[in-house]
């Protein structure tokens, strides 16, 4: 991830959620009540968010010490505890409710990405995302996608031509709408088409586009039509699959399948925070409870 962006990103949530100040912590606590948080894992799923702990916490308190015990990408099992950061009592409750909701996200995208792999079991086939992210977190939940074993597709608007049917609608046709971007087009841009039936499928393919979506296609019917498309064409299919009929997709013969539920309707996994106070000016802590919003 970007460090520099993600700093701004975790510097504007602060603000909306802290405002001027914590009246609560800061009322019940000063600068030199010291004391740890220990996340714990509440449930089985993959871990992400080693930059949102570091770079969340250190922002609040530059002083703070943290012992991340999990990568990354890696399985977790319900009790595990994940980091330790030790440092101002008031900054750490601050920065607890940010970190937790992003975290929990994260991993709950990265766990739902490594169950479609698994359930894909395809060698040639890469499960990849969509568009359909959290406005202002798009960066951290593609991010997350990757750390559960995807691919991203394109990152917005800019950065890939994705000729859909309402383009499709407004131009014409498929050729009128890809003539119309070559003509403007720099040459370090991909250009995919998305179609629906066998002719728009041909007409994708005689206007010689990088990639094409089989939108909405019964697997049956992609591995019936996919023997039309040329090897440097690269395909993808979306479009009503769940992880239910995903495996029905395995050997469809498709190189991507992208899956909106990555993040448009996951579950974040479930993780506490435990907190405890500095009793003896050194390591010994008594525990206090749960941190709650």
């Amino acid at each position: 991830m970007n460090t520099i962006k993600l700093r701004l990103l975790l510097e504007q949530f602060f603000i909306e959620d802290i405002g001027e100040r914590d009246v609560t912590s800061e009322l019940i606590f000063g600068k030199e009540n010291k004391g740890s948080m220990v996340l714990i894992a509440k449930d089985d799923g993959m871990f992400c968010g080693e930059q949102i702990i570091q770079t969340g916490f250190k922002l609040l308190d530059e002083n703070s010490q943290i012992i991340l015990n999990v990568k990354d990408g890696e399985k977790v099992s319900k009790g595990q505890e994940l980091a330790l950061i030790t440092g101002r009592v008031s900054d750490l409750l601050k920065a607890e409710r940010v970190v937790l909701n992003l975290v929990q996200r994260m991993s709950g995208i990265a766990t739902k990405t490594n169950e479609a792999v698994s359930v894909l079991n395809s060698t040639k086939t890469r499960i990849c995302d969509t568009r359909k992210t959290t406005p202002g977190l798009r960066m951290l939940e593609k991010y997350a996608v990757r750390c559960g074993g995807g691919f991203n597709h394109r990152y917005g608007l800019y950065d890939a031509v994705m000729i859909k049917d309402n383009h499709i609608s407004f131009a014409g046709s498929i050729s009128h709408a890809v003539n119309a971007v070559r003509s403007n087009l720099g040459h370090m841009v991909k250009v995919e088409v998305e179609i629906e039936t066998k002719d728009q499928l041909l007409e994708a393919i005689e206007a010689n586009v990088d990639c094409i979506m089989f939108d909405n296609r019964h697997p049956d019917q992609i591995k019936d039509w996919i023997h039309n498309v040329p090897a440097g064409i690269l395909t993808e299919a979306s479009g009503g699959i769940t992880l239910d009929n995903l495996q029905s997709y395995s050997d469809c013969g498709v190189d991507y399948i992208s899956l909106g539920f990555l993040t448009h309707s996951v579950k974040s996994l479930d993780i506490s925070a435990k907190v405890m106070a500095d009793t003896k000016g050194d390591v010994q802590y008594e525990y206090i409870g749960d941190a709650r919003s």
